[in-house]
This record gives C-alpha cells, sequence and structure tokens, in this order.
C-alpha cells in the first residue's frame, strides 16, 4: 500500500525513538559502566524492556513500562558485570524523564498543526511518563493529548492500543496516519488499520514482513512535504 494524503485527518506519534532519543540513557549510563561501551549497554536496555512488554502482552501480566524499564535496566547492568546500588539505578533510570528531543520535532509538527492535523501520542509509556516527556520536550502546546498503554493494560504493538486510540482521539482509525521510529511499532499501526509512516531514525532494516511502511521518511519536514504537497 501506498501513503495516501487525502485520507489523513489526525497523526499520531510514538514517543521514545519517535519523539525523544532513547540513547540519551548512555551518558549517565558513561558514569557507571567502566569499560563497557554505555551505548552497548544501553541497547540491551531498550530491547529487554520492550521484549517485557512483548512477552506480558503474551501472557496477559501488565506492568508499567516504567517498572519494566527498571527491571530491564537491571538485567543490562548484571549481564555487563556492573555493580550500581539502587540508588545509582534510580539515577540512571530517571533519565526517561529527561531525554534529549530530535532536532525536526518542534518544527516538524508546527508545520502540521499550521496544515490543520490535530497531534496525538500513542505510547507504551506510562501516564507519569508521558506527562513528563510533554513537559520536559515542551511539547504541551503541539500535541492534543497523549494516550497511554497505561490506560487499557495493552502494549503495542498488539492492536487494541491502536484502535483504543482512535477511539478515544474521535477519528477513523483509517484516517489516522501513525508515525513511530520502531521497526516493531509501525507494522502493529498498520495491522491495526492505521496508515503506518516510519521514520527510521536508527537507520536500521525493517522487518522481514510482508507489509511494508505506507511511507519512509527521514524527518516531519518529509512527512509534512507529503501532506502539503
Amino acid at each position: 500500500m501506498s501513503f495516501d494524503p487525502e485520507a489523513v485527518e489526525t497523526i499520531a506519534f510514538d514517543s521514545y525513538g519517535t519523539l525523544v532519543d532513547v540513547s540519551g540513557v548512555s551518558e549517565p549510563l558513561a558514569e557507571h559502566v567502566d569499560d563497557h561501551d554505555p551505548n552497548l549497554v544501553a541497547k540491551l536496555w531498550r530491547e529487554r524492556s520492550l521484549s517485557y512488554a512483548m512477552v506480558g502482552n503474551a501472557i496477559e501480566e501488565y506492568d508499567s513500562f516504567y517498572e519494566m524499564n527498571r527491571r530491564a535496566l537491571q538485567y543490562a547492568l548484571e549481564t555487563a558485570g556492573v555493580d550500581v546500588d539502587e540508588d545509582e539505578r534510580e539515577e540512571i533510570l530517571s533519565t526517561y524523564h529527561e531525554l534529549p528531543v530530535f532536532d525536526d520535532v518542534h518544527d516538524g509538527i508546527e508545520r502540521l498543526r499550521d496544515a490543520g492535523y490535530d497531534c496525538y501520542i500513542v505510547s507504551n509509556g506510562s501516564e507519569e511518563m508521558l506527562e513528563s516527556l510533554l513537559e520536559h520536550a515542551d511539547l504541551g502546546g503541539l500535541i492534543e493529548d497523549a494516550v497511554s498503554a497505561d490506560e487499557i493494560e495493552q502494549f503495542k504493538p498488539q492492536p487494541e492500543l491502536y484502535r483504543y486510540a482512535a477511539d478515544r482521539i474521535g477519528t477513523p482509525i483509517e484516517d489516522i496516519a501513525f508515525v513511530a521510529g520502531g521497526w516493531w511499532d509501525v507494522p502493529g499501526g498498520i495491522h491495526a488499520g492505521m496508515q503506518g509512516v516510519w521514520i527510521n531514525r536508527q537507520d536500521t532494516l525493517w522487518g522481514p514482513y510482508e507489509m511494508d511502511p505506507d511511507l519512509t521518511i527521514e524527518s516531519f519536514h518529509d512527512l509534512a512535504d507529503e501532506l502539503e504537497g
């Protein structure tokens, strides 16, 4: 399927890895991991956290994403053989409340709003995480609302959260363009009925799926160009 700008009424964004850069945790990790590469530890932390969420979906057990992040951080540190006490782990974990915003986010969303599109967040992040993200990233004036997995206790890429978000936003799901950096997240949105826009922030490969993204972009400005064109 190809992207249909005429069908788009509303835009929904993923949060972590899409609006804010999760690799920002590498700096505080570097203070604790000694001879280990903080980028590799950060990658392991992120991948383990996502794995916990997906397994939680499969076995119908839910805990907030922040709590799973806490457990995933402990796993990553222990796997790297790094001895970090609980207070230091909490300090590292708190970085998720202050992640750096990607350079194209503010100007790109402003262009989309100026073109008449309401913008939302649909995220696995807990409600508390999303509140701090909006405040720290100064996105409160650009984002209409944030929909959290907490509200239905289901994580993406299960279709329930995308469909619940469409209902709460009040836009038919097929009229929502869902924008995400996750190679696993965009297929979930497409499967649920949204148009899937993949912003390849990490220069990675699309998964081995029969479906392709409806649109692949490098920045939010590319999406604005498509919608304005």
